[in-house]
């Protein structure tokens, strides 16, 4: 993947809709990706950490707790 694919993978995958093995993989991927290249990786994370939720009716109802979660990540 280059950046920018690895980023539409954290958007959607990093998301608390996804199953949890691979939201599990992605958010252990992102950890990996902020330590080579922080400036690019930075603000990823799933749709609602730098914006409203891509999930519309189906939130997680969460997007404070997850913004939180992944700034410190």
């Amino acid at each position: 993947m280059n950046a920018r694919e690895l980023i539409h993978f954290f958007r959607l995958r990093c998301c608390e809709r996804a199953q949890w093995e691979i939201r599990d993989m992605a958010t252990r991927m992102l950890k990996l990706a902020r330590g080579a290249a922080p400036f690019i990786f930075k603000d990823c994370g799933p749709a609602c950490v730098t914006g409203p939720c891509s999930e519309g009716e189906m939130t997680c109802g969460r997007p404070k707790e997850i913004r939180a979660r992944f700034k410190g990540l």
